[in-house]
């Protein structure tokens, strides 16, 4: 059942002339619903649905850690938590989410200051642009100096190891050199797990691409710099 906000919603989307399939995409819901709301005058009185309500209660814990780590775009802990048999929709999430951003981007927004020379951050950022009648995702591979903000900036159709190599490759080109360590969050293609003690165990192949351009490899840590995804996301739209 629809919410009344959710109804309301759905309204003010189609007024600024957004289809059908835009307005499910975005709520998560299917389009045979929407276009039953949409026929309606007033939205209808309903009764909660614990059940739907939830299934986010497992995840909780990992979306405010990851929060905490600085990782406030939901599409990204959208994908990681359906990773973990998540099975309910983006709007739950969000909800969930939106009161907890303003503590967690004061803590996220707090700036790293590094030499020249010394560091880079690494991230991804992640897209929806529709094509047609339908949507695709699109990956931004962003790098920046910690020093002097410099930042480069490469879209990417997948966030395979390969293609994370190449764009580090031309990033170091850009910037005319290699800084001495270079920062990551949880990147699945870099941080490959931990060991009993808690230690980041760094995927062999991206270890030896380290250690061939000469830089050190670092884990971003809680409480530090806004995620670069954040960052680009926010200079797009």
């Amino acid at each position: 059942m629809v919410k009344n906000g959710e109804f309301f919603r759905m309204k003010d989307m189609r007024q600024r002339a957004m289809s059908i399939s835009q307005i499910a995409e975005e709520l998560g819901r299917d389009r045979k619903t929407v276009r039953k709301w949409l026929e309606q005058d007033q939205p209808s009185s309903y009764s909660q649905r614990k059940s739907t309500a939830g299934k986010l209660d497992g995840y909780k814990d990992y979306i405010r850690n990851r929060m905490t780590e600085g990782c406030l775009n939901a599409m990204v802990i959208l994908d990681e938590i359906r990773e973990r048999g998540y099975t309910g929709s983006s709007t739950i999430l969000r909800l969930f989410m939106q009161p907890l951003r303003p503590t967690m981007q004061s803590k996220a927004t707090e700036r790293f200051e590094t030499k020249p020379g010394q560091q880079t951050q690494v991230d991804w950022g992640h897209f929806k642009v529709q094509q047609e009648d339908r949507f695709k995702r699109l990956y931004a591979f962003v790098a920046v100096l910690g020093y002097s903000r410099t930042m480069y900036v490469e879209f990417t159709e997948d966030e395979r190891l390969e293609t994370l190599m190449g764009c580090h490759t031309r990033a170091f080109g850009y910037f005319g050199g290699v800084t001495q360590t270079c920062l990551y969050d949880n990147m699945k293609t870099v941080v490959a797990g931990h060991d009993e003690n808690g230690e980041v165990l760094w995927n062999e192949r991206f270890a030896r691409f380290a250690d061939h351009y000469g830089f050190i490899l670092r884990r971003c840590k809680p409480y530090r710099a806004r995620t670069l995804a954040d960052l680009i996301i926010r200079r797009v739209q």
